[in-house]
């Protein structure tokens, strides 16, 4: 019988930290290879950090690992879908997006009733993407 995957729930009102703390301990009982541990992070970081500031909040986190990839979820009760802003010298960051999308190439949004869970997952076994 197969046992159910690892899962982290943090409660409504968690920060960044919290939600990085959180993944750490799922990715370490699953011995997440180092690098991949610092992309998770920063996707959950990024992830969180957008569900805060331009979303309302959060409403829903989770991190699983089973299958050969970590999948980091994001909710929040924004209805808004993520875009890539151009970059602009005179405009401070925008950049979330393109990173999340880079570190995670299988990403992708689900709308529901009060808003939007994002759902990014990292492949455990292949190397790291190049960034351009």
């Amino acid at each position: 019988m197969q046992q159910p995957p690892d899962i982290t729930s943090v409660p409504v009102g968690m920060n960044c930290a919290q939600a990085r703390d959180s993944a750490r301990l799922v990715m370490a009982e699953h011995g997440i290879p180092a690098a991949l541990v610092d992309d998770v992070l920063t996707v959950v970081s990024e992830l969180v950090s957008n569900a805060l500031r331009h979303a309302g909040g959060l409403t829903g986190f989770a991190v699983t690992v089973a299958d050969g990839h970590v999948v980091v979820e994001v909710s929040d009760g924004s209805a808004r879908q993520p875009h890539l802003r151009p970059p602009s010298p005179h405009t401070p960051g925008g950049f979330g997006w393109r990173v999340v999308t880079t570190l995670a190439p299988t990403t992708f949004v689900r709308f529901h009733r009060g808003g939007k869970t994002i759902i990014a997952s990292l492949p455990t076994h292949t190397s790291r993407p190049s960034v351009s």
